[in-house]
C-alpha cells in the first residue's frame, strides 16, 4: 500500500535525442527516502488526530491552534505531492516538505491550541472547511512554486522537467479556484454562526484575503494574467489568510499567551 502511494520517480532510459523522442520510463520502485517520507505522513496523520481533539470528553471536542493548524495543512500538501511524485518530484522540494511537516509537528505539540466547544451544528463544518482551503491554497502554492521552475528552466532554453508548464499552470488555477469556493463557504458558514459577527482581525484578514483570491480569478478570466503576475497574487492573498488565524493565534497563544477573545 505504501509503496503504491510513496513510490520513487520513474528513471529516464539515456537518449542522445531525449529532447525529442519522448523518454522511456521504467517501473517505479519504493526506495528508503519515500518510506521514511510515508511513515512521517501516517505518523502526522495519528498526531493530528490524538492532538487535535478531546478524546476525554464525549462528545468529542476539538482543539484548534496556530500549530495545528500548520501540521494538518503541511500534512494536506505532503499528501498532494505524493499523489503528483512522479511529475513533482525534486529532491529539494522533498526535503523541503519533510523538514516543514517536522517543524509543524513540534509546533503542533508544544502549542496544542485550546479545546473548543460546539456551540453551533455548522460550527465542525466551518472548522474542517477552514482547514481544507489552507491545504488547497497550500497545494496551489507548491504547485506555483513548480511553476516557477519551470518558467526558469524554459527561460534558459533546458527541457521540460516533469509537468508540462501549461499543465503545471492549469493545476495551480484549479487549486486556486478549490481553495477560493471553500473559502467562500468558511465564510459564510462563520457569518452564519458567529452571533453577532464581529469585525475582529481575524475576520478581516479573511475576508481581504478572499477579495484577492477573487481579484487573480477575475483577472485571469478577463485580463489574462498568468505568469508572475498571477503566482504574486497567489502569494498575497495566500500570506493574508496565513496571517488571518495562523498568524493570529501565534499573536495570542505565544506573544501574548491568553486565548483569543479574552480580556
Amino acid at each position: 500500500m505504501l509503496a503504491a502511494l510513496w513510490p520513487r520517480p520513474a528513471t529516464p532510459v539515456p537518449d542522445d535525442r531525449a529532447d525529442v523522442v519522448p523518454q522511456v520510463h521504467q517501473a517505479p520502485k519504493a526506495d528508503a527516502a519515500w518510506w521514511l517520507l510515508a511513515l512521517g505522513w501516517l505518523a502526522q496523520a495519528v498526531a493530528i488526530a490524538t492532538d487535535g481533539l478531546d478524546w476525554q470528553h464525549q462528545p468529542l471536542l476539538a482543539r484548534f491552534g496556530f500549530g495545528p493548524a500548520l501540521s494538518v495543512t503541511t500534512w494536506l500538501v505532503l499528501g498532494v505531492y505524493a499523489l503528483e511524485r512522479l511529475q513533482l518530484d525534486s529532491l529539494v522540494a522533498r526535503r523541503t516538505l519533510a523538514a516543514i511537516a517536522a517543524g509543524s509537528v513540534m509546533l503542533a505539540a508544544a502549542f496544542p491550541g485550546q479545546v473548543h466547544p460546539t456551540q453551533h451544528a455548522l460550527a465542525p463544518i466551518h472548522w474542517l472547511l477552514g482547514l481544507a482551503s489552507y491545504g488547497l491554497f497550500g497545494a496551489a502554492l507548491l504547485h506555483a512554486a513548480f511553476l516557477t521552475l519551470a518558467e526558469r528552466r524554459m527561460k534558459r532554453r533546458l527541457p521540460p522537467a516533469g509537468i508540462p508548464l501549461l499543465r503545471l499552470e492549469s493545476l495551480t488555477l484549479k487549486f486556486v479556484w478549490a481553495g477560493f469556493v471553500v473559502l467562500s463557504a468558511t465564510l459564510v458558514l462563520g457569518y452564519l454562526f458567529a452571533q453577532p459577527w464581529r469585525w475582529d482581525h481575524k475576520s478581516v484578514l479573511s475576508v481581504l484575503s478572499w477579495l484577492v483570491f477573487a481579484t487573480l480569478l477575475a483577472g485571469r478570466h478577463w485580463m489574462g494574467w498568468r505568469g508572475r503576475t498571477a503566482v504574486n497574487w497567489l502569494y498575497a492573498g495566500s500570506a493574508l489568510l496565513l496571517l488571518a488565524y495562523v498568524g493570529s493565534r501565534f499573536v495570542f497563544e505565544v506573544l501574548l499567551h491568553r486565548a483569543p477573545g479574552s480580556h
